[in-house]
């Protein structure tokens, strides 16, 4: 039996838990998505907007577990601490997630503003992306590390998974601005929204302390 026999049946596994992965962190209220929004909203540069913000993240998950994988490589113990950590940090996102939905907040695209060029919208577009402390830590370092747990000839449908929630949401946001900012207007809608994070980020959480800890179904 080939190896790409054998991890054909893996794969979707593999994918789904990277897009629900990559679902469940990028889709929240914050500065990226309010800009994507607003943008939409305007119909200035979507297409741009949605590839650009889509391929960072994309590069960035790719360098997160292709990184974590070399690094990890030869050191089960620190992969095992890693994915320890990374289970504790999903619950924790998990618990956020439904405190948030008992609160629920509203995402608004900022009003006004000149239309720019194609450049200044993209330098706008890298700084909400890039100067965000936050991506770096869940793309590279969270979302890395937990792909780095996977086999390696599964790696890449993990990288794929997680790529893709980014451009469809990016897509979902630019695209269907019109219809989707009266929606993310509604506290009730992130309220259900919330709610469905938090449980998806439990079940991931549970499956990776799974992994770490060497538990067998």
């Amino acid at each position: 039996m080939t190896l790409s026999t054998a991890t054909t049946p893996l794969f979707f596994p593999v994918f789904f838990q990277g897009l629900t992965l990559g679902l469940g962190l990028i889709v929240a209220i914050g500065s990226q998505n309010a800009f994507v929004l607003r943008q939409g909203l305007r119909r200035e540069h979507v297409g741009a907007i949605v590839l650009f913000c889509a391929l960072a993240d994309a590069a960035l998950i790719a360098a997160g577990v292709l990184g974590m994988a070399s690094a990890l490589g030869q050191r089960p113990l620190l992969a095992s601490a890693l994915a320890l950590g990374g289970a504790v940090f999903l619950a924790v996102y998990g618990w956020q997630a439904l405190r948030r939905a008992r609160r629920p907040q509203q995402l608004r695209a900022a009003e006004g503003g000149a239309g720019l060029g194609l450049a200044a919208i993209l330098a706008q577009a890298a700084a909400f992306t890039l100067l965000n402390p936050h991506v770096y830590l869940d793309t590279v370092l969270l979302v890395g590390s937990i792909g780095a747990q996977q086999p390696g000839a599964l790696r890449g449908w993990f990288i794929v998974g997680a790529s893709a929630a980014s451009l469809l949401w990016f897509a979902a946001l630019g695209y269907g601005a019109r219809w989707l900012a009266p929606w993310f207007a509604r506290p009730r809608a992130w309220q259900v929204l919330d709610g469905l994070i938090g449980i998806t980020m439990f079940v991931l959480s549970a499956l990776l302390l799974r992994h770490a800890l060497g538990w067998q179904p």
